[in-house]
């Protein structure tokens, strides 16, 4: 993939960027030139990340810790402050996917557990990384949210939550922080195949999709490189969904009242 280097000594901090979502716009920033902070709780996926990066002619250094507690984030902003100097990009990725619970299940600790690694992890790495933007008047910081958000999952009530509390969390500190030259968004991913889906599976999860495919990895980081450019330099408090028009329909293909067996096929063209 050939990609601009608008990233030269940018500083840029991902979370959760071991595997999935995360080390894909991990390894966009530095195809793009970016000094990469791979975060996780997972050391050997962090450092296969940043051994993929400088394969790839990047510039990466690993950031274990688990942002859901200050002690560690604060020990990986000092670190990261220590090396480079600065922060120009946040993006908090790290999340708890599978906590799926019905809400009768459900407990104190369960709760607590999600809500600290989905919604606290981003108040704390934003808090570190906006003091230090703030006194430089430029920074980007990109939050992960979910349909989850404004929408439903069955199962989900801890997980929705805490994805809603992001949305809200994210326009709150855009007003806060564009005074100081910091702009603040979110992005939704759709159905992601983030651990090597069933291809069976993949098939029929696409069917529901109005692009009529599951979305790859790699198709969020595009977005998260346009949100923290130059290009996206009057976008701040807004949430973009990546999501192949998932959100934007009001039925599922298989039950609308206009399914796709009406569609018209277009021969000869």
């Amino acid at each position: 993939m050939q990609t601009q280097q608008r990233f030269n000594n940018k500083v840029v901090i991902v979370t959760g960027a071991a595997h999935g979502i995360g080390r894909a716009i991990a390894m966009r920033f530095g195809r793009e030139g970016a000094q990469v902070v791979v975060n996780d709780v997972n050391a050997a996926g962090v450092e296969s990340t940043v051994q993929e990066i400088i394969a790839l002619g990047g510039l990466a250094v690993a950031g274990i810790a688990d942002v859901s507690q200050k002690s560690q984030v604060d020990s990986l902003f000092d670190t990261v402050l220590e090396r480079f100097r600065t922060v120009d990009v946040l993006v908090n990725n790290a999340g708890l996917i599978n906590v799926e619970r019905h809400f009768l299940q459900g407990d104190e600790e369960w709760w607590d557990r999600v809500l600290s690694v989905n919604l606290k992890s981003v108040f704390l790495c934003s808090l570190r990384a906006a003091r230090v933007m703030a006194r430089n008047h430029t920074g980007v910081i990109i939050n992960m949210s979910s349909g989850g958000a404004t929408h439903s999952h069955r199962g989900m009530a801890a997980y929705d939550a805490s994805k809603g509390g992001i949305e809200a969390l994210t326009r709150a500190m855009a007003l806060d922080l564009a005074p100081y030259g910091i702009r603040v968004n979110a992005l939704i991913p759709g159905s992601i195949d983030t651990q090597g889906m069933n291809p069976e599976v993949k098939r029929e999860r696409g069917k529901a999709i109005p692009l009529g495919r599951v979305g790859e990895p790699e198709e969020m980081a595009g977005p998260a490189v346009f949100l923290a450019s130059d290009d996206a330099s009057y976008i701040t408090g807004h949430i973009y969904a990546v999501d192949g028009g998932l959100l934007s329909q009001q039925r599922s293909p298989q039950v609308d009242i206009f399914p796709l067996s009406r569609f018209p096929t277009l021969e000869g063209e």
